[in-house]
């Protein structure tokens, strides 16, 4: 045992962390709606563990699952059976993570020689710059104030001042695996910074609105993310008379709440939790719309599939303000592709991937925020929630374009 505890000591990782060796994600096609119910089937067989990255929606749409090594033979056989195709999207889940973790470790001696942040680098929040200042120093215009708790680094406002002005909120990250979308955020950060008085877009939103942008908005998540389980998706809260632990803060919100695209059971990675608002990640994002009374637009970054999704999640009826918030999603993800060819789809949650009660940007707009959307990131699959760090940069440069054109619409259509 102890000569195993070395071992790891030397790859670095601990003996808490979870491994995920000879873990497969297949992509799974479903081709008629007996597929989908049986992918439901597999998906509730809690021996197997599986990990549904993409779910089952409708027919044609691909379907991602993680399978863990012991699972596969069995899993195989099941779609075998069922006459299901699929194909391996990942071979060695472990591979890509030891290759993240290296290039982790490269960067950490990069910065020490340097002292310059690596935004093309994963980091954890120790790591992450304390404040947009400490991103970009040579860009103090903005006063910059701490959001949602005094001094915490992850909850920034951009403003030029005023007191309750129009707002808009950003988040990234609530789901705590996705982590190109906090890396993401800690680059748009220092984007609004660095452009505000260069860029006319920019300038002409902060001289009257403010941004508030959360980039850890699920900090004990993210945290386990990189002490024990790469994987986690949910919060750390403690479910009573239940071994598992967390909730799905994207299942959360008092809109639609438990209804379809959410779980009962607590140890489902979609587990809606015991109330609406039970998550204090949430309850903050909530208490703070409330309390300010102005927000005009929330963003809701994730990841991945190449997305940008609007109301409704929970029903298939269209949201009130549907054509116009169709029209602005088009031209943003046009917008987007123009930088380098990356193709996201768009429409609303329900009508585009799937079914979902709970959701952040239905909460938004059902209490008054009409510009409500929710970005997935890259990619499409190929690396999935382990996408290699060598494209945040990429992935942040191309979504800049289409947050901008969002910010820019909210700007010049108040309401």
């Amino acid at each position: 045992m102890e000569t195993l505890l070395v071992f790891l000591a030397l790859l670095g990782v601990s003996s808490t962390e979870q491994l995920f060796v000879g873990d497969q994600v297949l992509r799974v096609t479903a081709r008629k709606e007996e597929h989908i119910t049986l992918l439901g089937v597999l998906g509730e067989q809690e021996e197997l563990q599986v990990d549904f990255w993409r779910h089952p929606n409708s027919l044609g749409h691909p379907v991602d699952l993680r399978v863990p090594f012991p699972s596969l033979q069995g899993v195989k056989k099941f779609l075998d059976s069922h006459n299901f195709s699929y194909s391996i999207m990942i071979e060695d889940v472990q591979e890509l993570l030891d290759e993240e973790k290296e290039s982790m470790r490269r960067s950490r001696r990069v910065k020490r020689s340097s002292r310059m942040f690596d935004f093309a680098s994963y980091h954890t929040i120790d790591e992450s710059p304390k404040h947009p200042v400490l991103i970009s120093r040579e860009h103090q215009i903005l006063p910059r104030e701490a959001l949602l708790g005094a001094g915490d680094p992850q909850k920034q406002k951009f403003s030029t001042g005023g007191s309750n002005r129009p707002a808009i909120w950003l988040d990234t990250g609530i789901h705590a695996r996705e982590w190109i979308t906090q890396a993401t955020g800690v680059w748009t950060a220092n984007k609004i910074a660095k452009e505000y008085g260069q860029d006319p877009s920019v300038t002409a939103i902060l001289d009257s609105m403010d941004i508030f942008l959360e980039i850890v908005t699920n900090p004990d998540g993210f945290a386990y993310t990189h002490s024990s389980n790469r994987l986690w998706r949910k919060t750390r809260s403690i479910n009573a008379g239940s071994r598992c632990v967390g909730v799905d803060p994207n299942r959360n919100w008092d809109a639609g709440f438990g209804g379809a695209g959410s779980s009962s059971n607590p140890c489902s990675e979609t587990y809606h939790g015991p109330h609406a608002h039970s998550e204090r990640e949430v309850r903050a994002i909530v208490d703070f719309i409330r309390a300010h009374g102005n927000v005009k637009s929330v963003i809701s970054i994730h990841s991945y599939s190449q997305m940008l999704l609007f109301p409704y999640g929970y029903r298939r009826a269209p949201a009130p303000d549907h054509q116009e918030m169709n029209e602005l999603a088009k031209k943003a993800v046009s917008d987007l592709a123009a930088v380098f060819g990356t193709k996201y789809t768009y429409g609303s949650i329900a009508n585009t991937i799937y079914m979902a009660g709970g959701t952040t940007i239905d909460w938004a707009y059902d209490n008054g925020v009409k510009y409500s959307f929710t970005l997935e990131l890259r990619d499409s699959g190929r690396y999935g929630f382990l996408l290699p760090s060598s494209q945040i940069v990429p992935t942040a440069t191309e979504t800049w374009p289409a947050l901008l054109d969002i910010m820019v619409h909210v700007l010049e259509h108040p309401y």
